[in-house]
């Protein structure tokens, strides 16, 4: 993978235009390798990098870089993502 997502993501804020997500595309950004780690849950991208929990793409197992809302659904209440930073939607 290119170093391109630096360039998207970059100062990427709630005012701007979500980035669009395919699962493949989802599945570069894992957190290894200094790759950000990003997880979709109910059709949103979170940024996950820099939250403890998911050091180095790995949370209780569970994998960055992949559509995880089903394990988010059974071990988290939705207030949970607000800790988290949209950056985009996952579109497939």
């Amino acid at each position: 993978m290119d170093d391109s997502w630096r360039r998207k993501t970059a100062g990427l804020t709630g005012q701007q235009e979500l980035l669009e997500f395919t699962r493949a595309m989802l599945s570069q950004f894992d957190g290894q390798e200094g790759r950000p780690a990003y997880v979709a849950v109910n059709g949103m991208v979170y940024d996950v990098t820099d939250f403890p929990p998911w050091s180095g793409g790995i949370h209780n197992g569970i994998l960055a870089g992949a559509d995880q809302t089903m394990y988010f659904n059974i071990c988290h209440k939705p207030e949970q993502l607000g800790k988290m930073r949209i950056i985009g939607r996952l579109v497939d």
